[in-house]
């Protein structure tokens, strides 16, 4: 059967209109599941591959065959501005079929949504917060709302695949479908997966069916990747030095930065005039700082404004104003942003992204990267890594540019595997498990526990939770009146829960801080975290301010501009780095061979660590002395693997070796001072993990790690579990153990 013949004419038209030559292959794949099978389905291929207008022809077409007598199709994206963005393109094509597309979030009219609930039809596009509030304030209508109720799609579904919020997700997507009693297809879009397996069943739970997933063969892309390395202060790795086989600079300089520039910064402002760009950091508080100073280059130099500024603690006309004025093709200026320009927000044609620093995970890498390059341009990326010159005498470890050796890393996993990490879907969900068993109770009113117990414990996502942990979470709620027993023996939500339940925060899952909204006269700038006193600085918006005055009570800072530069605080926290990245890093440093996307200085820089490396045996021998009874670590882990050879190192092998200490800077490296010999530490060691170790033994006496946002309304023993069996990367560290011996 011909997939572009099947589809409706109005579609039919609008490839026509658009001078569509044909169909992508991801086109025809989903077409041709969605149209001859039941099957659940993911689509995984490159940004702008037309994922979702695979997803929805198909839907669509069918739609128009057999009309659904409510809400037909739900789309579930992780951001309001992607679903802005989704909404204007398919608005367009569903308006000529007499298809309504509805959006429900935070900043839709309160009688656009009156009119969803009078008439449910057509298409929802909702992100899964405002879902959770759908469900929990409009209970008694969603039976009529999604009676009929056949696809729902997940957009940017890997963005979900590793923690709390995928996991709340998956159980919205279970609630509402018991509650209807419907079983939709599910549809799961993303540009990077790396288990499409694991991925797949984790989309097809509790559904009973399977998922189809067409392997689409990715064309041999070409990109244009360059990596440079800069010390912050001194003479940069290849000065004086003649450097073979360096990658030049991928385009020539269209500006000059100030004198005594910062160089990673002033390469950034020398190469970004007159372009389109992003610049990406890996927190909010590098983000405000590169804007602040590549905005003061402005001004040395005397020329306009050219940089704008995108994170998630910045207020929303903020970010909107830099999403507009992305899309303008006449404006060429540079976004300086977070991880919230990593998802498919349409900002229009860019010609390049600069990374600073490495990203922990290659699907950040490959996201970030995929934002450029659209319309018939090569993906582009610069990546910049920064570090201070080590000293003369600094120790060992300290040595090795960690972040350079790690975005090398990066790159070679996925140029020569493909790899990506694999969705983390083996936790103990314990915070979401109190989340959506008080989201159940609010919204279903006086259950009796064995019922609440029925309900929420049926949901696919708590298959690790057992009867007798939930019992420990009821009477815990009970005893702290988050839930409140009737004189009958039922559940209802109590005078504290109703505290949390009330607030519109409750709908997320993912953890915030305590906010204080930051406010110039009328303007709002944007939100910050523990502010700082009367009298001193912040960086917001990318300009400096002066504290004048902080309103606890309403979470309230007024200040005024002022010029100079200040280090930002968000309180952001880094991300998990795998097991996998860290061995291709020990590889990198092993390595003779060189890279094409190095530039000179990186070149330069990477022959210094691996003659570190080689001369020291750090790549060899796990183990090195730094002098005396002053010892150096390398494990080679990923973050939570590390994080507990870090513990059963401490808590079950320190007495014995004479350990004390112990600095850690995970994952790379762990520094201590042991009385024991190398031997005794490596027999200590392999004796110890051959005895039987409960997770729960690695956890510090007193410790209750709070990871998740909710963790601090369970009982400790449920936290501590959580953590041990969940977090924790025991296989992974027993198994770099035994390879020791």
């Amino acid at each position: 059967m011909n997939i572009f013949n099947r589809y409706a004419p109005f579609i039919r038209d609008f490839i026509y209109q658009n001078n569509w030559e044909s169909l992508r292959a991801i086109q025809v794949a989903a077409g041709d599941a969605v149209f001859n099978t039941d099957d659940n389905l993911l689509l995984s291929a490159s940004t702008a591959s037309g994922k979702t207008e695979a997803a929805f022809f198909p839907i669509l077409t069918l739609f128009t065959e057999d009309m659904p007598k409510s809400v037909g199709a739900v789309y579930i994206g992780p951001l309001k501005a992607l679903i802005n963005d989704q909404f204007q393109r398919l608005n367009d094509l569903c308006r000529e079929a007499d298809i309504p597309v509805w959006h429900w979030h935070g900043d839709v009219a309160q009688s656009r949504k009156k009119r969803l609930l009078e008439n449910p039809s057509g298409i929802l596009q909702i992100t899964p917060e405002s879902l959770e509030a759908l469900l929990l304030h409009k209970h008694a209508y969603i039976a009529r709302l999604f009676g009929d109720l056949r696809f729902i799609v997940i957009d940017e579904v890997h963005s979900l695949m590793r923690g709390d919020r995928g996991g709340q997700t998956l159980c919205l997507i279970e609630r509402l479908s018991k509650l209807a009693g419907v079983n939709p297809r599910r549809i799961g879009l993303s540009a990077t997966i790396g288990d499409l397996e694991s991925t797949g069943k984790f989309l097809s739970a509790g559904t009973g069916r399977k998922t189809a997933i067409p392997k689409i063969e990715a064309g041999g892309a070409r990109w244009r990747l360059s990596m440079e390395h800069f010390y912050v202060l001194g003479a940069q790795a290849a000065e004086e030095r003649e450097i073979q086989d360096a990658q030049p600079e991928l385009d020539g300089k269209t500006d000059t930065a100030p004198v005594n520039a910062d160089p990673a910064m002033g390469y950034i402002f020398e190469h970004t005039r007159g372009k389109k760009c992003l610049v990406f950091l890996n927190s909010r508080e590098e983000c405000e700082a590169a804007t602040t100073t590549l905005r003061q280059y402005c001004e040395i130099r005397h020329e306009p404004d050219r940089f704008l500024i995108h994170h998630g603690n910045l207020s929303t006309s903020y970010r909107e104003t830099a999403e507009a004025i992305m899309k303008d093709e006449e404006q060429f200026l540079t976004t300086v942003t977070t991880a919230t320009l990593e998802l498919g927000i349409d900002i229009g044609r860019l010609e390049r992204a600069f990374q600073v620093d490495a990203p922990f995970t290659v699907s950040s890498f490959l996201q970030r990267m995929g934002r450029t390059g659209r319309r018939d341009l090569p993906p582009e990326m610069w990546f910049v890594m920064q570090e201070e010159q080590p000293e003369a005498r600094a120790m060992l470890p300290v040595t090795v540019p960690w972040t350079l050796i790690q975005g090398i890393a990066l790159i070679q996993l996925y140029r020569e595997e493909r790899w990506v990490e694999p969705p983390k879907l083996d936790r103990l969900p314990f915070s979401l498990l109190y989340h959506q068993t008080m989201c159940t109770l609010a919204s279903c009113g006086e259950m009796s526990a064995a019922a609440l117990a029925s309900r929420v414990l049926s949901l696919s996502y708590f298959h690790r939770i057992t009867q007798e942990d939930y019992r420990l979470l009821l009477r815990h709620l009970v005893s702290t009146e988050q839930i409140q027993k009737t004189e009958e023996g039922g559940l209802i939500i109590g005078l504290a829960g109703e505290r949390q339940t009330s607030s519109f925060k409750f709908y997320a899952v993912f953890k915030e801080n305590e906010e204080y909204t930051v406010r110039n006269e009328s303007q709002e700038l944007g939100t910050i975290v523990m502010p700082p006193p009367v009298g001193e600085k912040i960086a917001l918006a990318g300009h400096v301010w002066i504290v004048e005055e902080v309103d606890h009570k309403r979470h309230l800072v007024y200040c005024s501009q002022v010029r100079g530069k200040v280090p930002a605080y968000f309180g952001q926290c880094p991300g998990d780095i795998h097991t996998r990245i860290l061995e291709r890093m020990r590889e990198v440093l092993r390595e003779n061979c060189s890279y094409p996307y190095l530039m000179k200085n990186a070149v330069a820089r990477l022959d210094e660590a691996r003659r570190t490396a080689r001369h020291s045996g750090m790549t060899e021998e796990p183990l090195i002395c730094l002098g005396g009874d002053m010892w150096c670590l390398f494990p080679w882990l990923g973050t939570y693997a590390f994080l507990a050879l870090e513990r059963f190192i401490k808590i079950k092998c320190g007495p014995a070796l004479g350990l004390s200490a112990l600095d850690s800077s995970r994952p790379y490296f762990l520094i201590f001072r042991m009385k024991a010999s190398k031997e005794e530490f490596f027999r200590l060691l392999g004796e110890m993990e051959k005895q039987p170790l409960d997770p729960m033994e690695l956890i510090y006496k007193g410790e209750v790690p709070l990871f998740e946002k909710y963790d601090e309304f369970l009982p400790q023993q449920l936290v501590r579990k959580g953590f041990a069996y969940g977090i924790l990367g025991i296989d992974e560290m027993r198994a770099r153990i035994r390879s020791w011996h």
